[in-house]
């Protein structure tokens, strides 16, 4: 119903929207080759400046990979058995599970505390 019913204004709208478009002498054309390169050098800084990131760091990268069988030497195997483990010292399971349920009750007191 409100499709069939038409003001003044509408009229006047529906007139400028079948006129002829506006002579631009290329202007949009300009524009949007100015839009589309602006998109394009957007697109291809981001991969230019990380192969610009790759050349300046491969010479440190390559030194710490030098490096690192020297640094793994350093390491005592012992240290690396698991036998050698301090178990013992450990807190038990049950312990571990009433403290992560005390912590997740102050934590819900806090937020009901909040509100």
């Amino acid at each position: 119903m409100a499709e069939r019913i038409k003001d003044a204004e509408d009229r006047k709208l529906e007139e400028m929207f079948r006129s002829q478009p506006i002579a631009d002498d290329g202007f949009t054309v300009r524009v949007v080759s100015r839009v589309r390169r602006q998109i394009w050098v957007r697109r291809l800084s981001l991969p230019v400046a990380i192969a610009a990131g790759a050349l300046v760091g491969l010479k440190p990268l390559l030194q710490v990979a030098g490096a690192v069988p020297q640094l793994i030497g350093l390491i005592p195997v012992d240290m690396l058995k698991l036998d050698a483990l301090p178990v013992g010292g450990l807190p038990q399971a049950s312990t571990l599970l009433i403290g992560a349920s005390i912590v997740m009750a102050i934590m819900m007191a806090g937020r009901l505390l909040e509100e």
